[in-house]
């Protein structure tokens, strides 16, 4: 009698293990189904709202493994495995993951800040990480540079965030500056007023902001002019070079004696690269 008993009780506890198991394992199966639907639908409302497609995958690649995560650890309940040692053998493994990952969890949070601020956009020129170039591309773990020399530089994120970023296209518009040296004898007013006619002629030259030319300062042997204007972003290279050139050909004409030293004209500062971004 004992062990029908014995065995009787040994078969209760069998089929409450298997039916444990097979709600588990539906519970496995459905909750899959509807983790990928819960990922998909908010995957579609972040693009809905506009978000950017890079973090709209990893947000919902992100809520995903979540879910997953979250279902496994029910399941495994459900089946009887104690949740609290799995829970905590999960901490700890992700605690060590961390630690091991440190510097690319450390490029992650940045690319994640990176795309949801958008210091910059691809396509902009730019100087970030110490590096200058135009960004070709913006991945969650690296920045894609292109520099003026057509080499690539890839920038880990971290390093991005963690320095200043200027960008020189955001605002649109561009302003150079030209320094001239001419000579004491020279008419100041007059070249001042051919560097006025020069402004006028280039069309790539904003009238707003205007452009002018100053006094900058006296040295030995030469009277220092300075010029500064605007232009749109794409065309700050060419209208420097080009009125460098009509600088040289036009006082020259007019017989000014443009000073002689290291430099008698000064570009700052300008990209070649920048014609196209």
């Amino acid at each position: 009698m004992h062990d029908f008993l014995t065995r009787t009780h040994l078969s209760d506890n069998t089929i409450t293990t298997l039916i444990n198991i097979g709600i588990a394992v539906l519970i496995l199966l459905i909750g899959i189904w509807l983790a990928a639907r819960g990922a998909n639908i908010a995957q579609r409302a972040m693009q809905r709202a506009n978000v950017d497609p890079t973090l709209t995958g990893f947000l919902r690649n992100l809520t995903y493994g979540v879910l997953i995560a979250l279902l496994i650890v029910m399941a495994l309940q459900q089946a009887g495995v104690p949740s609290a040692p799995l829970v905590a053998a999960l901490g700890a493994g992700g605690l060590a993951i961390g630690l091991a990952l440190q510097g690319s969890l450390s490029n992650l949070a940045w690319g994640v800040l990176l795309i949801v601020f958008r210091p910059f956009r691809v396509g902009d020129y730019v100087l970030a990480g110490g590096i200058e170039g135009t960004v070709r591309d913006l991945s969650l773990m690296h920045t894609l540079l292109v520099m003026p020399d057509n080499r690539e530089a890839v920038v880990p994120n971290a390093k991005i965030g963690s320095d200043a970023i200027i960008n020189f296209n955001r605002l649109g518009t561009r302003r150079f500056e030209l320094k001239v040296r001419i000579g004491y004898k020279d008419d100041i007013g007059k070249a001042m007023d051919i560097i006025r006619e020069l402004f006028t002629a280039d069309a790539r030259i904003l009238k707003d902001p205007a452009p002018g030319v100053w006094t900058d300062s006296l040295t030995d042997s030469a009277v220092i002019l300075v010029l500064r204007a605007y232009t749109r972003s794409g065309d700050s290279w060419g209208a420097q070079t080009d009125l460098l050139r009509a600088l040289k050909d036009r006082l020259g004409a007019e017989g000014f004696s443009l000073a002689p030293g290291p430099a008698q004209f000064v570009m700052l500062p300008g990209k070649p690269s920048e014609q196209t971004t």
